[in-house]
């Protein structure tokens, strides 16, 4: 599953953040389905850093990886 996520995040995810200076990395996959990111970059601090968490990051992750559950920042 962890190869899955790091390909969804550098083939649709980090080129949509590196347009506004941002990028994402991949911290952890747990076996019950949580993924953990930590946003970089321009995302750091940013005041839309949370929907781009939830309508970037975990859209793009749970709709080709159903068995994540939930994707949160850390």
């Amino acid at each position: 599953m962890q190869k899955e996520i790091e390909k969804i995040l550098d083939e649709e995810v980090r080129p949509m953040l590196s347009m506004h200076g941002g990028d994402v990395e991949l911290v952890a996959v747990t076996d019950d389905g949580m993924v953990k990111v930590r946003l970089t970059g321009g995302c750091v601090g940013c005041p839309a850093a949370q929907i781009t968490l939830g309508s970037i990051v975990e859209n793009a992750i749970k709709s080709k990886v159903p068995q994540v559950k939930k994707v949160e920042a850390v």
